[in-house]
């Protein structure tokens, strides 16, 4: 028989290299997809996304390559939308494609605005010739020195990159053109001299020394990003340097550093101390997202002998709940974490207003009537309000009205006055207040406000004010830091050290708080927190450490890779490394099946012992616990066969098995059912003497007196909550749950030791998992939640 192709069969191949060849591809690059099954799989769904399997230009087809190599595996369902726009070149060049990733890396699976897609893309952006030949030419000016001094020898990419910043859609291949000419009109034409190497110096060898050299084998040192990943965050006393540029479309450019005049006060009012925040919205749970959030924030305040505020953003009153605000500050102190204060946005409300009267002063905010609708039409065709250039009096005294209640809710917005024709969208006049006079008073701040910062105005203004030094978010708000600095600048106000991260995204289950909400509030699950969730009260309910989180993030690192999908073995590894260590061994059984000892005098009871940790010491009572055994136990249904095989290790009609712990036993008859196969019960015989060595060992429990059943409990097995790695990414993600997600078995045996368990105990029942006492519990009935199998029935290892 012949054996199985793993790249498929010939003619597959030969009708796939036929496929790539009309696309544009060369055959060397043809034949290399078809080597790799992944990006031939990727690279025939693409070019079928796109129609074009009867063939497209080469540039086209180069471009549709690269989506089939790179396209960011958590937007997979936007990649059709994509293709057709390279179809149609609406995205001709590389730097649109990957401005293009970066946009769908950071919106993921959810809908998006496709003006935001196509303005993040520069779709329908002209760069005109003598716009580029321009450009070319100041680059040069500004490099004129070094060119003439390395000729030809010049780094051109690094030329090509000064015009790219500038002009990013410009068409690379009239750049490079204009580039070429620049050179030739320069320097002249190229001379033998230029085309000489350029002879490398030869470093000085040490005199040798005669001596032994003893071979020894050291082992790769860890970096210092491994070893301590706080460790690329700079000092707060660095934070005068320039590490963020705003453009302007007007040409100018921003260059956002503190003076040290600012830094100098900031540093007197810290100690020099480092100040991070955690900035949750009180309007629902937190999940292991959250736990890598707070393991930055304020994982680099501790590292560094500093402090992280605990900072409620509260700034949209109707979706905010005391609930919630006593879960966050319960559940990070849960997480190991000590705030340095505990903070509101609405603290500072009055200051927050007080500097808007002041932005406002300064020309760069006025007051706006136009509706949401408006305001979204005007920036998506990059127009100024028509109140944009309203007197700074009027905006003041219309700002004071909106304070007072006396204009209605929908009636006007405070904005800021940025660059409604930037490249950032960021900058299109973001709102700074808005009305909120028909909600319920606020959870924290009471009724005294009737407007409300939004977070582009507040978030940035009290990190100044609360002197943060290191203000770190998530990737999808890379985009707004042109608009922070812009305020922060505008006001004159100190500028904390901005960095962004990649979010966490787990397989197998979802991660967004309207996804997370839905699930709750319809009843997909039972609340918050339902142990299948991600949420840190559902991971903590069923049984995960918060230690083993946290080891978990820390193995993930503090990375800007966004595309990245965690699968979720990797934090069940972790679950397992904590719970091995701390879990102690005891025995239940979760489908019992009465197995009678016939050769052992009813009545009698022997107490055994076992173990409750592997390496346990003889001379360690504490180690131990008691197990009775008496002539009726129970093993596990699973545990016992009919038909006996060679590589079943069970018991079975004639056949011996070890009881843990306990004695060897001998099936000697079966009691049925009427139907014939349900077995009811086993009769067996125990050797007393242990010489019978049977291969199989069974779990068991007994009854622990004559007529007595042993104890019941009620075992929950959770497993993944979705089918799919990544459920987020399909149109009907709910379809994707796991009907098996919870599995309840009311009526399972325990050894009466687990009888003095409560809410929260973590133990290893041997052969099953690891499982915790549940909150459901009764003094008449434990519950226990399944944490984690032994080992990893998925897959090996983890991504």
């Amino acid at each position: 028989m012949p054996g199985k192709d793993e790249g498929g069969s010939s003619s597959e191949k030969e009708k796939n290299l036929e496929l790539f060849l009309k696309v544009g591809l060369d055959e060397r690059t043809a034949k290399n997809t078809i080597a790799n099954n992944k990006v031939t799989a990727n690279l025939t769904a693409v070019i079928h996304e796109a129609a074009v399997a009867d063939g497209c230009s080469r540039t086209v087809g180069n471009l549709l390559y690269t989506v089939a190599t790179k396209h960011p595996a958590n937007a997979l369902v936007h990649r059709p939308k994509l293709a057709q726009y390279i179809v149609l070149s609406k995205i001709k060049t590389p730097a649109q494609l990957e401005a293009a990733f970066s946009f769908f890396a950071t919106t993921g699976p959810e809908n998006f605005d496709i003006n935001k897609f196509e303005e993040a893309c520069g779709v329908g952006v002209k760069v005109s010739e003598e716009e580029i030949k321009q450009t070319v030419n100041e680059v040069f000016e500004e490099n004129k020195t070094a060119i003439l001094e390395q000729r030809y020898r010049t780094n051109v990419g690094d030329l090509f990159a000064h015009v790219r910043k500038r002009h990013p859609w410009a068409d690379p291949k009239i750049v490079k053109q204009f580039i070429d000419a620049k050179l030739r009109e320069l320097l002249g034409e190229r001379t033998a001299a230029d085309d000489e190497k350029v002879p490398k110096k030869k470093k000085e060898k040490p005199a040798k020394v005669e001596e032994k050299v003893v071979a020894v084998s050291t082992p790769e040192q860890p970096s210092e990003e491994v070893l301590n990943p706080y460790s690329i965050f700079p000092q707060p006393s660095d934070n005068y340097k320039v590490h963020t540029s705003v453009f302007f479309s007007d040409g100018s450019i921003l260059r956002c550093s503190n003076t040290r005049e600012l830094l100098e006060k900031h540093l007197s009012r810290t100690g020099g101390k480092v100040l991070t925040r955690f900035p949750p919205e009180p309007n629902g749970y937190l999940h292991i997202g959250h736990a890598k959030a707070m393991f930055i924030d304020f994982g680099l305040a501790k590292e560094r002998d500093g402090g992280c505020y605990l900072r409620f953003d509260d700034t949209n009153p109707e979706a905010e709940k005391k609930e919630y605000i006593d879960h966050i500050q319960e559940i990070v102190k849960w997480m190991g974490w000590e705030p340095y204060k505990i903070t509101y946005t609405s603290d500072y409300f009055q200051d927050l207003y007080d500097l808007a009267v002041e932005l406002i002063r300064r020309g760069h905010a006025y007051v706006d009537h136009q509706t949401a609708d408006e305001i979204k039409e005007y920036r998506e065709k990059k127009m100024n309000s028509p109140w944009r250039d309203r007197p700074i009096a009027e905006s003041l005294k219309l700002f004071e009205d909106m304070r007072r209640g006396l204009i209605e809710e929908g009636k006007a917005t405070l904005r800021m006055k940025q660059d409604m024709q930037s490249d950032n969208y960021n900058m299109y006049d973001l709102i700074a207040y808005r009305i909120k006079a028909s909600f319920t008073p606020h959870p924290h701040a009471g009724d005294k406000w009737c407007i409300y910062p939004s977070y582009d105005y507040a978030h940035c203004i009290v990190d100044s004010l609360e002197d943060i030094t290191h203000s770190l978010c998530t990737l999808e708000f890379e985009t707004r830091r042109a608009s922070y600095y812009w305020l922060l600048n505008a006001l004159g106000l100190y500028q904390p050290y901005v960095w962004e991260y990649s979010r966490l995204n787990v397989s197998n289950t979802v991660m967004s708080k309207r996804k997370l909400n839905r699930l709750v509030t319809q009843n997909w699950v039972d609340g918050w927190d339902d142990p299948r969730l991600m949420t840190l009260a559902g991971l903590r309910r069923r049984g995960v450490t918060s230690t083993a989180i946290n080891a978990f993030v820390r193995g993930i690192g503090i990375t800007r890779s966004d595309c990245s999908m965690i699968h979720l073995s990797r934090l069940e590894y972790h679950i397992r490394e904590e719970l091995n260590k701390t879990a102690p061994r005891t025995i239940a059984v979760l489908h019992p099946l009465k197995v009678v000892i016939t050769n052992l005098e009813a009545g009698t009871i022997m107490d055994l012992e076992a173990r409750k940790w592997p390496d346990a010491q003889a001379d360690d009572a504490s180690a131990f616990y008691k197990v009775p055994f008496s002539n009726t136990v129970y093993i596990d249904q699973s545990d016992f066969r009919l038909k006996d095989s060679k590589d079943y290790f069970g018991l079975a009609p004639g056949k011996s098995a070890l009881l843990r712990y306990a004695f060897p036993i001998k099936c000697t008859d079966v009691i049925l059912a009427d139907d014939k196969e349900t077995v009811l019960e086993i009769r067996a015989e125990y050797d007393p003497t242990k010489k019978t060595k049977p291969k199989g060992v069974l779990h068991w429990v007994s009854e622990p007196s004559p007529g007595v059943d042993p104890l019941k409990v009620e075992i929950r097995l959770f497993d993944r909550l979705f089918l799919s790695e990544n459920p987020a990414e399909l149109e009907d993600w709910l379809a994707d749950l796991n009907p098996q997600s919870k599995v309840v078995i009311p009526n399972a045996y325990a050894v009466p030791s687990l009888g003095s368990a409560v809410v929260g105990d973590t133990f290893q029942f041997e052969r099953l998992g690891y499982f915790v006492v549940d909150k459901d519990s009764t003094p008449e009935k434990l519950v226990f939640n399944r944490t984690v199998t032994l080992r990893d029935s998925y897959r090996k290892g983890g991504i």
